[in-house]
């Protein structure tokens, strides 16, 4: 046997070590710069970028999907009716309308309002379409009103 006549045992190819001089050149095979060039690369995940995006300033929260519910105390609503129950002689009809021209709510508002049993009433009213504490219920019924 001599040497011409020597083959290799088997038909692997050796890995090539990419980014140690040698036939590669200057970047080994890289390109230049940036992340993928460099040593121990790792790519940020999308959620970490995500973080990172949001503003670093005190308080900020992203915008709610529903309005919050307005809540009124049953005195604070009875002094914004106050005029307009001087001039009804019976039963006097509460509904997010009247709340709307009164300006206690603005015209775009589209959550639920809820009224809460602070103060005392002594007219009958009718409360359509909202939200009531048991003890507003209570009041108002003593008085002579419904609620729907």
């Amino acid at each position: 046997m001599k040497l011409h006549q020597l083959k290799k045992s088997s038909g692997k190819k050796p890995k090539t070590r990419v980014g140690r001089g040698g036939k590669r050149g200057t970047f080994a095979g890289r390109g230049t710069k940036g992340q993928r060039s460099r040593a121990g690369r790792r790519i940020r995940k999308a959620e970490r970028d995500l973080i990172l995006r949001l503003p670093k300033k005190r308080g900020f929260r992203n915008k709610p999907k529903s309005d919050k519910s307005k809540v009124f105390n049953l005195a604070q609503l009875l002094t914004a009716l106050k005029p307009l129950l001087e001039k009804e002689t019976g039963v006097f009809s509460v509904s997010r309308d009247i709340l709307k021209q009164l300006r206690l709510i603005p015209n775009s508002y589209r959550g639920e309002i809820k009224i809460l049993s602070k103060g005392e009433i002594d007219k009958p009213l009718k409360l359509v379409g909202l939200e009531t504490s048991k003890s507003v219920r209570i009041k108002i019924e003593k008085a002579g009103g419904t609620i729907e």
